[in-house]
């Protein structure tokens, strides 16, 4: 199944939980200079704008990071949020939010010369959207037209020092749970020092639990948890949250990203609320 498309959801409250995660965790990888290989497992277009028809069906983006744009100047220009917008604001002309960036987006304004940044998307719509739009990077890009978690497993281990990869599907198929368990089981095997953030919905019927048990049964050391909860603001049978797994995080990354979140659930929703842990390790 092919259906989704990421531009019905550009910008919502999730994306804004990931893309700071994912963010804040490269600028903490570059505390070293070793290269890094950069793996996007699903990567979408790249760049949504908001006034496209599939943006507008949903409007989700409206109780996402357009709450968090609309609130910038009370925000320190150096915490994590502030710095975050600022590089979102590198997008828009002038002070209006009108372009959302993806996943690829991110990771490649972060990419040094020395690393390394391959995208894997299989929704043939979205691979072409993504590979039109030529998002620059310092040292270039490999885009694959392949399913990425299947890429992940087979390109492992890579040739650079170190590998950081985000993985965030769709989860249309029940069976994605059970598929990313095993993804991520394979690569602790094959990189044990990898760091791998991952990305889950937070649905009435809770189908992430069983993923989570099986990650804590995994043997894996190091795993940190950060779920941000929208509670009744989103609705009965919408996704009420957004989780977050991160294998291997650098030194102290869990309590930076701790306090940011908190303050991301003040500015999202009345209600709203973060919680973090320990799945394994300290």
């Amino acid at each position: 199944m092919l259906s989704y498309q990421h531009a019905y959801h550009a910008g919502n409250f999730a994306d804004v939980h990931k893309h700071l995660a994912l963010y804040w965790l490269v600028r903490a990888l570059h505390r070293k200079d070793s290269a890094i290989s950069l793996i996007d497992t699903h990567a979408g277009r790249g760049l949504y704008p908001l006034s496209a028809s599939e943006t507008q069906k949903n409007g989700e983006y409206r109780a996402g990071v357009a709450q968090v744009w609309a609130q910038r100047n009370a925000l320190d220009s150096a915490s994590p949020i502030g710095e975050w917008l600022a590089q979102l604001a590198t997008l828009q002309r002038g002070n209006t939010l009108a372009c959302y960036p993806g996943s690829p987006w991110w990771l490649g304004g972060l990419q040094r010369p020395q690393d390394k940044l391959t995208l894997y998307e299989l929704h043939p719509q979205e691979h072409a959207s993504l590979t039109e739009q030529g998002l620059s990077t310092q040292s270039g890009q490999l885009r694959l037209h392949a399913d990425g978690l299947e890429g992940l497993r087979n390109v492992l281990p890579v040739a650079t020092p170190r590998v950081c990869v985000l993985i965030d599907p769709s989860y249309e198929l029940k069976t994605e749970y059970r598929d990313v368990t095993k993804t991520i089981r394979q690569v602790a095997r094959k990189a044990r020092h990898a760091v791998v953030l991952l990305w889950y919905p937070i649905l009435p019927s809770n189908p992430h639990e069983r993923m989570l048990d099986s990650l804590r049964q995994s043997g894996i050391p190091k795993m940190w948890r950060s779920e941000l909860n929208l509670g009744a603001s989103a609705g009965e049978h919408g996704m009420q949250g957004s989780g977050l797994v991160l294998l291997n995080p650098p030194w102290q990354l869990d309590q930076q990203l701790g306090k940011a979140f908190s303050t991301l659930a003040s500015m999202l929703a009345d209600g709203a609320s973060h919680r973090s842990g320990w799945l394994a390790g300290e």
